[in-house]
């Protein structure tokens, strides 16, 4: 597909034990159903063609013969198809037999991968009829053709480099050292296996971890296909597990005991990216043998799921999960930098949300530290644009927490400074950008003067777009909510909302007011100045933010995927003016960035310029703009 998506299946055939022909047919009903589907790389189990549980069966020349006619009737079917198949049979070589995936395209066989790893423990004894395909190297005869054979294939698309492919089959994964290791350090971005696992009580769950875990280890995507029903369940029942994984997460997986199709889409972009970026890949090709493949991208839409909100789990449990690690580490952090230095926390209450969050994290922090919270120095200032709404959300707040917040009014204050400077009348950025130096003055003198250390409340989204005063909210002593962008903001104090009971009421009123700095006049007492109205909605901002940082995706593909994720809430034409803010303020805003205070990394994606961020201040962001107008 376009963008380095390639479109995977992962199939389960109904098969009849010792029985090629109409294993056949099952093989090819559902190399048919993956065509129409557009399909570009299919896979079977193991041994789907004779069955896996052919026991002495697989001695026989009868069996032999009818294995090599259904391979024929395979073959021959895939001609005119750009589908690359994987189909599990055993294959004879001198005079030895191999459990082995054997690869179709258009009418040819590419080549044969054979198992390197035989269980012959528990109810497994393939060592009885199988020999290892370990370092095994050449050719095999497959209906008077001879075809690469051995362990050391990697099946390359012809017009695109990243996209390698290499094969391992069942027991390949469980063993210490697993094939697919070496043959991603040989270029392997797909690792596919064919297999046959049967099911036991908590299997599916270890088989799950260890196709993640791999497929993480090794940045690459993982498709896995299990045998199923048809199978002899003398002794073993098998329930078609079919897994796609890619780089650490199951991208989608079938249910228990149901044949067919799974199918999705792996980024190769994606994982080739990973892999530069993690910069520890040591390659080592040596010895592989390039099997070339037709590749052609095409136009259609991706089935595979794109989250809108990158940053936030989907389902409750994970979510909930999520956000109490996040504020343990938000808060032990915190504690530790209090103890450091010996000093109380001193922190700036708007009634809005991240300054909320901060205040949930410091109260956690002196928990930590059992210190009274009466030690700490909450303080809320107002000024000419502060609303009603928000000043009473910092009266419920105090309440709430059973904490005192010190008020002080700026406004008279900044008046004064603007006068001073001789401006007045304006209401400009110098009137704006007054009011929030102002109140970090305040915040730096009564650390200074109480023993405190000023912490800070700007978030990742604020950072990334450089929606914060330089030198005004912008700075702090330590800064909480660095690594946290807007929309996970709301989930962290939502959870804290119903964690606890006497939270809830302040904490919802909060989570109800409108996101805005109140650094203009009032309409009427209520906020007039709304962030997102001016800059655009931060769950586009984080998601441009989560795959052009986290990825390095140009913005042509980042608006593609937007489009699908946002699809019932924003136009494409949106989408893309809302994107064209981002770009322009993210390249412009990184003299902001090099000099932010600390502030804890809690995720995977930090703009810290002292760890993971490293950008010129004059970094031009014209050829994104370029590529994003294409």
């Amino acid at each position: 597909m376009k963008y380095g998506f390639v479109k995977i299946a992962s199939a389960t055939p109904k098969v009849i034990v010792a029985n090629p022909q109409a294993n056949a047919t099952e093989i090819i009903e559902l190399i048919k159903q993956a065509n129409k589907s557009l399909v570009e790389l299919l896979v079977f189990p193991e041994l789907c063609v004779s069955g896996y549980t052919c026991g002495e069966m697989f001695l026989s020349d009868v069996l032999k013969e009818s294995v090599y006619k259904a391979l024929d009737k395979i073959c021959k079917y895939t001609t005119g198809k750009k589908t690359l198949v994987f189909v599990g049979s055993p294959i004879w070589k001198e005079n030895k037999l191999y459990s082995c995936a054997v690869a179709f395209q258009n009418g040819k066989v590419l080549g044969v991968v054979p198992k390197t790893f035989l269980p012959s423990y528990s109810e497994f004894y393939e060592l009885r009829h199988f020999t290892s395909g370990r370092d095994l190297s050449g050719m095999v005869s497959i209906y008077d053709k001879d075809v690469p054979f051995g362990t050391n294939i990697l099946f390359s698309a012809k017009n695109n480099e990243d996209i390698k492919i290499a094969i391992e089959i069942c027991e390949d994964l469980f063993a210490p050292c697993p094939p697919s290791g070496r043959h991603a350090q040989a270029g392997a971005i797909i690792i596919a296996n064919l297999s046959a696992s049967n099911e036991l009580i908590g299997k599916s769950d270890y088989r799950r971890t260890l196709i993640k875990a791999q497929s993480g280890r090794l940045s690459c995507g993982y498709v896995y296909a299990s045998a199923g029903s048809g199978e002899s369940v003398n002794d073993m029942i098998f329930s078609g597990h079919r897994i796609i994984a890619e780089n650490g997460d199951i991208i989608t997986e079938s249910d228990l005991f149901k044949e067919g199709l799974t199918i999705s889409e792996i980024d190769t972009e994606r994982l080739s990216y990973e892999r530069r970026r993690l910069n520890v890949f040591e390659v080592n090709s040596g010895g592989y043998i390039n099997v070339e493949f037709d590749f052609n991208e095409t136009e259609k839409n991706l089935i595979r799921y794109i989250a809108p909100l990158s940053f936030v789990p989907n389902d409750e449990h994970s979510l909930f999960s999520r956000a109490e690690l996040i504020l343990k580490m938000q808060s032990q952090a915190l504690a530790e930098r209090l103890k450091f230095t010996g000093l109380n926390a001193v922190i700036g209450i708007s009634g809005g949300l991240d300054s909320t969050l901060a205040l949930l994290v410091t109260l956690r922090s002196y928990e930590i530290l059992n210190k009274d919270k009466k030690d700490i120095r909450a303080i809320t200032m107002p000024g000419p644009g502060t609303s009603k709404k928000t000043l009473r959300n910092v009266e419920n707040l105090a309440k709430a927490l059973n904490i005192y917040i010190r008020k002080i009014s700026i406004t008279e204050t900044v008046n004064r400074h603007l006068k001073d400077i001789n401006h007045i009348g304006k209401k400009d950025i110098a009137y704006e950008n007054a009011q929030a130096r102002e109140r970090t003055q305040i915040l730096m003198d009564i650390a200074n003067a109480e023993n405190g250390l000023v912490i800070g409340s700007g978030d990742l989204s604020e950072i990334a777009l450089g929606w914060c005063t330089y030198n005004g909210d912008h700075m702090s002593m330590y800064t909480v909510n660095s690594s946290v962008p807007k929309t996970l903001v709301k989930h962290l104090v939502s959870y804290e909302a119903k964690r606890v009971e006497k939270y809830k009421k302040a904490l919802t009123d909060i989570l109800n007011t409108e996101i805005s700095p109140e650094l203009l006049p009032l309409t009427g007492g209520e906020i007039f100045q709304k962030t997102e109205d001016i800059i655009g909605p931060y769950e586009l901002h984080d998601f441009f933010l989560y795959h052009m940082v986290r990825f390095g995706q140009k913005p042509q593909k980042t608006l593609f995927l937007a489009t699908k994720a946002f699809n019932k809430t924003y136009s494409e034409e949106k989408i893309k003016k809302h994107f064209k803010t981002f770009l322009e303020r993210f390249f412009f805003s990184q003299f902001k960035r090099n000099c932010f205070p600390d502030g804890v990394k809690i995720g995977t994606i930090s703009l810290s310029p002292r760890g993971d961020w490293r950008m010129a201040t004059e970094s031009s962001a014209e050829e994104w703009l370029k590529n994003l107008k294409k």
